[in-house]
């Protein structure tokens, strides 16, 4: 996966609490298991019409949101059962960050292991922050994962918490596999310290 360092970038607003992981990605869609493609179904019963066409009203289909890598989602983002299908899909359509006040912890693990990062902040910077985006849509923040904070539109920088292994992976676009995989010399100097088992036999 990509790694995710810092950058800037447009927002693309969907205040909405309680978006549960079968809004994010319909179960019928489960049955894949690429991730190609995905991004083309998100939020599929929200974004499309019966006849397959799209919904003018909503949100990812406004040409502003094309080229946004940042989704500013309400309380309790990503509630509901758990599958690595609805980070896919985000990070599918381009997103690298949601922004929330609160993450269901299944979904903010699967997102930190497929390369989506979860920014959560106060519910009064997630009110400034909503207000400053209806005033300029185009406005923009930017995301320093290194230094863990959010830059908003107006110059102000916030801190969002992250666990320090996922961190590490993150900046490094390692997942837990690749983590360990990059560790194998040392693994196997640790291995070759270890003293010779011995194994005996016996007798009754």
């Amino acid at each position: 996966m990509e790694p995710i360092r810092s950058f800037t970038s447009r927002v693309v607003l969907l205040p909405i609490e309680n978006i549960d992981t079968d809004q994010i990605i319909p179960a019928r869609f489960l049955k894949v298991t690429d991730k190609a493609g995905l991004g083309e179904a998100l939020f599929s019963d929200w974004r499309y019409n019966e006849d397959g066409s799209q919904k003018a009203d909503f949100v990812l289909n406004h040409p502003g949101s094309k080229g946004a890598n940042v989704l500013f989602a309400g309380d309790n983002f990503g509630c509901g059962s758990s599958r690595e299908h609805a980070p896919w899909a985000l990070v599918g359509f381009g997103f690298q960050a949601v922004i929330s006040t609160f993450f269901a912890d299944i979904f903010r693990n699967n997102a930190l292991k497929n390369g989506l990062l979860p920014v959560m902040v106060e519910p009064a910077v997630h009110q400034k922050l909503f207000a400053d985006l209806r005033a300029n849509p185009a406005a923009e923040v930017t995301v320093d994962l290194a230094s863990q904070t959010l830059t908003l539109p107006d110059g102000g920088k916030v801190s969002f918490p992250i666990e320090p292994f996922a961190k590490h992976c993150l900046l490094n676009g390692v997942d837990q596999l690749g983590f360990l995989i990059g560790e194998e010399d040392a693994i196997q100097a640790y291995e070759a310290s270890r003293p010779a088992r011995v194994v005996t036999s016996q007798v009754a």
